[in-house]
Formats: structure tokens, C-alpha cells, sequence
């Protein structure tokens, strides 16, 4: 399948991992994109610029296919130091950054300078016209349904990806909700150009975290998540557990006084407890009300092979069969 996004990144398949906190190191990032996806390896995963230079070198190793590093420009408790990052990213070599959070503008001079092909994910259209305004080369539209932060509109994608479609020039990705054939194919429908899986690609056998956090997955329904952080504009969307409901107590008992200082224990330093160590109890952390619809632990090429069979199905005999009357002659000789 050819679309805008696969010509920009050159890749094979339009499927992009999405840059994930203690997940998107070398071993995912190089089985999406061994598997023709565009992998993502979650620059501030790495504690120093040194240690993304070692990262970045480890998946070059294992893949000679394009893949990105993930910048996430957040407020966080400790200022990271961005131009060091983004320099271990041009000297490794890497020419695609996925850019998310606040605006990468100040930062585009130096990515651009190096040739490096930026997607900036956004929660809305005028963020969206605000990254291609700034020379991003394309966006990643989120929409409400999304794990980690969907923005404050919560507008779901049915809305929200055929508004970008109608507004940007620069192709797009869908993000949030998206987990299988279905959801690429819908997403090609309402102007998109590829989507990004952020929470799926969790549920791996090569995302390298514990167990029971696949199995959490796995187990969990559409029900299952919550929103955080609301009173500060800082809007989460996290798998509930014990320590969630105590975040939540706590954003009610403190209403719109709420400080981040309030719920520190319940978000900060938090991945690697959930990710290594398997403690699903030990805090907020991000997962999409697609979570519904994880129900298997595939090899990212397993998974991405039954995305695109399953999606040219779905185009080539349901969708064409809806033109030339063979999906109504077999629903009645079905009925008969």
C-alpha cells in the first residue's frame, strides 16, 4: 500500500509505533520497522543524550529500515536538555523525529538544518496548522480516544480526522483508537494517511516490558481507562488501578486548588515500576480506550502482516462489494 506517509518516511506498510515512555526502545522500534512500519524509539526514555546515542546505535543494528526518535515537549519536574538530544540524533544518523507535546518551533531550525523529516502528533486542527505553519512535515491527529494526553477539546476522531483533512495540506496520521485493520481503513476514509499505534504495539512479544503488563492489556476493556489531571489542564488517559482511584480521590478532594505537587507520588517516576517491574498498581500510566480491542500478544510482524491482509480484504471484497451489489446478494442469500 502506497499513501503520502509511506513516500515521506520511506516504509513499506502506512503504520507508525508511536513514541511510548519505557517501551519504545531499540527492540520495538526495529521489529516495527523490520515488520515495514516506521518505528519509534522514546528519546526521553534515555536518561542522557549519551545514553539515546548508544539506543539509537543498538536499533541500527538490528535494522538497516528507516525508524524516528520520539521528543516530547511536556512540562516535567526536571527541564531535559533538548539541543543535546537532538544533536545524539543527528549525528546517529536518524532522519525522521516525532515531536509531540508543546510546539517543537524552537527546536525546527536544527532538525530541518539536518535534513531530519518532522511528524508532530496533535490534538487538534489548529495545532495541526500551527506544525505545518512551522515546517513539520506531517502530523499525527489524536483524537479523545487516545492513551496519554488526548488535549483538552475531546474531540474523537470521527470528528477530528476529516476536520484536519479538510484544513491541513501536509499529510496526516490518525492516532488513538487505532489497533487493527478496521481502524486503518477507516482511517484512510476520512483523509488520513497511515495511523499510529501507540497502545497495540504494547502487546507485543518484542515490546520489552514485563509481562503482566501485556496481560493487563489483554484482560482490560474499553471500560477500563481514566482521565487524569483535568483541573490542570494536563489531561491524561490512564489504565485504572488502586493508585489511579487514590489520584482521583485526591483531584476531587482538592477541586480546582489541585497542584501537581498533590498527586506527585501517583505520576512521577512511575514507568519504570510499571514497565520493569510489572507493578500495575504503582501508578498513572498512559493506555487508550483501545485497550478494548487488544485481545492476542503478536510479533510486531505478525501484527502488521494481519493489519494490511486484513485491510486489503476489507477494501478489495467488503467496500468494492457494497459497489457492485455482492455484499447485499450474500446478506439476502444469507437471510433466504
Amino acid at each position: 500500500m502506497k499513501t503520502a506517509i509511506t513516500e515521506l518516511f520511506g516504509i513499506q506498510h502506512p503504520i507508525i509505533q508511536g513514541g511510548m515512555h519505557f517501551v519504545g526502545f531499540a527492540e520495538l522500534a526495529s521489529a516495527v520497522s523490520n515488520a515495514g512500519g516506521l518505528g519509534i524509539i522514546t528519546g526521553l526514555t534515555q536518561k542522557t543524550p549519551e545514553l539515546l546515542a548508544k539506543e539509537i546505535a543498538r536499533c541500527r543494528d538490528m535494522t538497516d529500515k528507516p525508524f524516528g526518535v520520539n521528543l516530547t515537549f511536556l512540562p516535567t519536574f526536571a527541564a531535559p536538555p533538548y539541543p543535546e538530544y537532538i544533536r545524539a540524533i543527528v549525528e546517529g544518523g536518524v532522519k525522521i523525529v516525532e515531536t509531540a507535546g508543546r510546539s517543537p518551533e524552537a527546536y525546527m531550525p536544527a532538525l530541518k538544518a539536518a535534513g531530519i523529516k518532522v511528524i508532530h502528533k496533535c490534538t487538534s486542527v489548529r495545532h495541526s496548522l500551527k506544525a505545518e505553519r512551522i515546517g513539520c512535515d506531517a502530523v499525527s491527529v489524536d483524537g479523545f480516544e487516545c492513551g496519554g494526553h488526548p488535549g483538552e477539546d475531546d474531540i474523537p476522531n470521527m470528528i477530528l480526522l476529516p476536520r484536519a483533512a479538510e484544513e491541513l495540506k501536509i499529510p496526516f496520521v490518525a492516532s488513538g483508537g487505532m489497533a487493527d485493520a478496521r481502524s486503518l481503513v477507516a482511517a484512510l476514509a476520512l483523509g488520513a494517511s497511515g495511523m499510529n499505534m501507540g497502545t497495540r504495539f504494547i502487546a507485543t512479544r518484542e515490546a520489552p516490558v514485563h509481562d503482566n503488563v501485556k496481560q493487563a492489556l489483554v484482560k482490560a476493556s474499553e471500560l477500563d481507562t481514566r482521565l487524569i489531571m483535568r483541573a490542570l489542564r494536563n489531561t491524561e488517559r490512564v489504565l485504572d488501578n488502586a493508585n489511579v482511584d487514590r489520584l482521583l480521590e485526591i483531584e476531587r478532594e482538592k477541586g480546582t486548588s489541585l497542584k501537581i505537587e498533590d498527586i506527585h507520588d501517583q505520576v512521577a517516576g512511575i514507568y519504570p515500576k510499571v514497565m520493569i517491574e510489572g507493578d500495575m498498581d504503582a501508578g498513572a500510566w498512559s493506555c487508550g480506550m483501545v485497550v478494548g480491542l487488544i485481545h492476542d500478544i503478536p510479533s510486531a510482524k505478525e501484527l502488521i502482516d494481519r493489519i494490511m491482509a486484513d485491510a486489503d480484504r476489507i477494501i478489495r471484497t467488503r467496500l468494492m462489494g457494497f459497489l457492485d451489489g455482492s455484499v447485499g446478494s450474500q446478506l439476502r442469500a444469507a437471510a433466504s
